[in-house]
């Protein structure tokens, strides 16, 4: 039988998923079964996170992996708690040294100078042992066998892949350090796995085992640091193993800000949840009457832009910010800078507050616990680094590092840069609503936007706030909003002086998914129809 697998000739509507004992919601249907597995087998929403994002490190490595950083807000017991398991830079990066080798002034994107230490497996390992009911062994047993048995690329994965390889084959050629990522992701003669061929990753469930059985001590203690040690050392990098035995994850505070009787919640600096936070803190003074209204999108448009003017000047590892962040969400400032939106569009400007930034997944059990995690590896493979044997493909999060050492987030040993990766979380009354998310680098927080005032001030339901058309800010005034778009509402924005361009396609604006619990304790998921997304309950 011959068809395309991205060929979509007539448009689906995908309608809410119910259940009652258990749901986990993610971009790939693998992935999800494998948390819906775990929650089966006796573990609780936070064991189905573990078990879901080991998945999608097999299942998905064009976006994550097992070298990504992770975050998780999870509901327990009736309180929220903040897991950010973000890496720092090596402790002997030199600035001065990547300064002379830049061409254009900045960090570069690939290869290990933009290499961090990967949080992801001491994320897994902490939220276990905190709040899990398994051992960690148990929740990457299916994503062990993934890796180790090989699985089907379906349709948008198969598509990644084949961007990736080729765009890694002209980047990479002639260079020795990205060999092992050819041979760990490419099949015979460097050519791109397809829709419905068969990869298995051997050395990546080698890793999961070991990192199972220690507890995550193998990654930052044993073999598999010794090893990212010495290929680092032998290809110029900066990272050892003293950086990653250095490492630990941090049990964070969740901010928050009240969005019309709505607790919206993010985890604090180095990640830009707080950008969100901004942007709905200044939308808060306004009121909508309809979404698909010129006034509307131009209010969002200009408070994104003030949050992003605001978070990408601040925002850094909160040890090396300027001010306080909670400064960033008080009330009188987001009220101050709404005053600031005009009936024109205007160019993105830094404000200055009173004193005093991928996969996601989201799981919930029959308990009612629930979470909310994402994690990953940044530039979709990251790096281009593949650890040798061990199958661990590197994030390139130090990417993000400033050179200018005049800017809060100039790169500095051992320090956390602006972190793009952000879960949400909504409550109201002091009770969960459920778990959110949006991932896609710079879409992230303009998506947790858009999904909450879709269901907070359109009451849209979780799968239409999903699927409703989106915008994103680029810079200055430009805009691209997808195809499906109000083509009216672009006109009329145009006459207000934002540059709007139409997407070709939906896929760079994010992909998402939601869980909500309803006040009965059933559980109603929406889940993104951007990409190859599935939701798996019982």
């Amino acid at each position: 039988m011959q068809f395309d697998s991205l060929f979509q000739n007539y448009p689906s509507n995908r309608y809410l998923i119910t259940a009652k004992n258990g749901m986990v919601a993610t971009g790939s249907n693998l992935a999800s079964a494998a948390g819906l597995e775990i929650l089966r087998k006796g573990g609780n929403a936070v064991d189905a996170a573990v078990a879901t994002a080991a998945a999608l490190t097999v299942v998905e490595p064009t976006a994550n992996g097992i070298g990504s950083d992770a975050f998780a807000l999870v509901w327990l017991k009736d309180k929220l708690y903040g897991l950010n398991g973000s890496g720092f830079s090596p402790a002997a990066v030199d600035v001065e040294e990547i300064k002379a080798k830049s061409e254009d002034g900045k960090m570069p994107k690939f290869g290990w100078t933009p290499v961090t230490v990967p949080g992801a497996p001491k994320a897994w390992a902490a939220l276990v042992k905190r709040f899990g009911k398994l051992s960690l062994a148990e929740d990457l047993a299916p994503a062990i066998r993934y890796a180790e048995e090989g699985y089907p690329l379906s349709p948008v994965l198969s598509k990644m892949f084949e961007n990736a390889t080729n765009k890694f084959a002209k980047l990479f050629e002639g260079q020795s350090e990205y060999d092992e990522w050819f041979k760990t992701f490419t099949k015979e003669g460097r050519k791109a796995y397809g829709f419905g061929e068969i990869i298995k990753l051997p050395n990546h469930g080698k890793t999961l085992r070991l990192i199972g059985e220690s507890d995550a001590d193998a990654f930052y203690k044993g073999e598999i640091a010794q090893k990212i040690d010495e290929q680092s050392r032998r290809d110029g990098g900066y990272i050892r193993k003293e950086d990653l035995e250095a490492f630990d994850v941090s049990w964070v505070e969740p901010i928050s800000v009240n969005y019309r009787g709505y607790d919206v919640y993010e985890i604090p600096p180095n990640g830009q949840g707080i950008v969100a936070l901004m942007a709905l803190n200044i939308l808060k003074e306004g009121k909508f009457t309809h979404r698909e209204d010129v006034n509307t999108f131009h209010q969002q448009f200009e408070a994104m832009k003030m949050a992003f003017a605001d978070g990408m000047h601040y925002v850094t590892d909160p040890n090396y910010m300027g001010l306080d962040y909670h400064d960033l969400i008080k009330a009188e400032y987001g009220k101050m800078r709404f005053a600031e939106i005009g009936e024109m569009a205007a160019d993105p400007k830094v404000g200055e507050p009173p004193k005093s930034g991928t996969v996601y997944l989201c799981t919930a059990d029959g308990e009612g616990n629930m979470v909310s995690m994402i994690q990953s590896n940044y530039m979709g493979f990251g790096s281009g680094i593949v650890v040798e044997g061990y199958g661990v493909s590197l994030q390139n999060r130090g990417a993000d590092f400033s050179l200018d050492e005049k800017h809060y987030n100039y790169l500095k040993p051992r320090k956390k840069t602006y972190h793009t990766i952000i879960p949400g979380f909504l409550c109201k009354d002091g009770k969960a609503v459920g778990p959110f998310g949006v991932m896609g680098g710079y879409m992230q927080p303009q998506g947790h936007v858009q999904v909450v005032t879709n269901m907070i001030d359109f009451h849209m339901n979780p799968q239409m706030a999903l699927d409703a058309p989106r915008w994103q800010w680029m810079s200055g005034k430009k805009f691209t909003v997808e195809p499906t778009f109000d083509k009216a509402i672009i006109q009329q924005l145009q006459a207000k002086g934002h540059e709007i361009e139409i997407a070709t396609s939906g896929l760079p604006f994010g992909r998402g998914q939601i869980i909500v619990r309803l006040d009965n304790g059933v559980l109603v998921g929406g889940t993104e129809s951007r990409t190859d997304s599935n939701i798996a309950c019982f």
